[in-house]
């Protein structure tokens, strides 16, 4: 396949008939912003009626189309925000832990190791976050485990006083530990 036809069934496939595909083509900015409205449209489109295999199928084709873009920094960016965007949308940990999987020989196509790494590390940072808002109480080691990024989001959005306290007493950031520490109602030091 070529670039300017996988452009055309991406685009295609998720209902965006507004992108000059020659422009996508020629720039990478161009694609990068289509494959954000891609990623948007697939993830608001998940079904609900528990067709999640179309889904993952769906994604899967997605994911592998995204990887043959000749800018790799450029899939990279696509491929986070669709995991970022599943995440969102995912009823819990089960099911990314499963959708993650079935996509990680995708994944792992990145001929960048750094990539293959910041994607599995961003499937691992989501992973905690859904288990921390079903419930869990990550261990310390789990949340040293976790990334700057991820520790941050945990402190701006969780809402359990025990997560909160030990993002607050040891989260790796002077701003993440300030932020759960005010979120958790702290005046001093966590207990």
């Amino acid at each position: 396949m070529t670039l300017h036809s996988d452009m055309a069934e991406l685009l295609a496939q998720a209902g965006i008939l507004d992108v000059n595909i020659d422009d996508a083509v020629k720039d990478e900015h161009v694609r990068a912003s289509a494959y954000q409205r891609v990623v948007t449209a697939t993830a608001s489109s998940r079904s609900h009626d528990r067709d999640r295999d179309r889904d993952r199928v769906r994604d899967r084709a997605i994911v592998a189309t995204i990887l043959r873009d000749p800018s790799e920094i450029t899939s990279k960016t696509a491929v986070a925000a669709l995991v970022d965007r599943i995440a969102m949308v995912s009823p819990g940990p089960a099911e990314f832990r499963q959708w993650s999987a079935e996509l990680l020989p995708e994944f792992d196509q990145f001929k960048a190791r750094g990539h293959r790494d910041f994607i599995h590390r961003r499937v691992h940072d989501w992973l905690l976050y859904l288990s921390v808002e079903d419930g869990h109480e990550p261990t310390p080691a789990e949340l040293a485990e976790a990334t700057d990024w991820m520790q941050r989001l945990l402190a701006e959005n969780s809402t359990s006083p025990p997560v909160l306290a030990l993002l607050a007493g040891s989260a790796r950031r002077k701003k993440t530990r300030n932020i759960a520490k005010n979120r958790a109602g702290f005046s001093g030091s966590p207990v």
